[in-house]
């Protein structure tokens, strides 16, 4: 392994570790000394379901739940209301759209819903300011615990 890419990969497995030892809280109860930038990760009940990272944690963490939160802000819940109406194939085209889906009353109905099991779901965070090892520990967090949210495949 190339030294430099195994300076950026040492740390992966403590920051997992202190990932999942850091109390969990709910958006309702958001803690206000969050760190600025790392990675959250929501969980209902002891299953692990979405990995996200970013440089704001509370701003995105509210992108993500806020009930007037947009299909484009709020990606996570957009996949849940996909799902919950049997609409997961994305598509490019009009007809499918984000856009297009989020007009259907029954749709927005389940999207509203994703929103608000959010709001519920426990949350965790950990510190990470570099975007390289940010965006490492997405990837060894989602795939260590197997988070059926996460898709790392292109577009």
């Amino acid at each position: 392994m190339h030294e430099r890419f195994r300076q950026h990969v040492e740390f992966l497995h403590p920051s997992f570790e202190s990932l999942l030892r850091s109390a969990h809280f709910t958006f309702g109860l958001l803690p206000k000394d969050l760190p600025r930038a790392g990675i959250y990760l929501f969980s209902e009940a002891d299953r692990h379901l979405y990995v996200g990272r970013t440089n704001s944690i509370r701003k995105r963490l509210q992108q993500h739940c806020r009930p007037g939160s947009t299909h484009n802000s709020a990606p996570f819940a957009f996949r849940l209301a996909r799902e919950a109406r049997n609409a997961l194939k994305a598509t490019y085209k009009k007809e499918g759209s984000r856009a297009h889906l989020i007009q259907d009353p029954e749709f927005a109905k389940a999207f509203t819903a994703a929103k608000a099991r959010l709001r519920a779901m426990h949350i965790r965070v950990v510190e990470e300011s570099n975007p390289l090892r940010q965006a490492l520990l997405e990837m060894y967090v989602a795939v260590s615990l197997e988070a059926p949210y996460n898709d790392f495949d292109n577009h």
